[in-house]
């Protein structure tokens, strides 16, 4: 489909793919244990900023 639309184009979109699935994978795990890890029931989202928050001593115990 992307050949259709750039048919001049050398973009191969399989790779580019793939790789924005691993990152986003990694992505969700990190974030995923933040939420469901020991003691990390601290963390909290932010609807409006769509956003992990956190008091900075919980991030700071986090990050160590």
């Amino acid at each position: 489909m992307l050949e259709f639309f750039l048919p001049h184009a050398v973009l191969k979109a399989k790779p580019n793919l793939e790789s924005r699935i691993r990152t986003l994978e990694r992505d969700w795990a990190t974030v995923y244990d933040m939420f469901s890890g020991k003691d990390n029931s601290s963390f909290g989202w932010d609807e409006h900023r769509q956003m992990v928050v956190a008091e900075d001593a919980v991030w700071n115990s986090y990050i160590s």
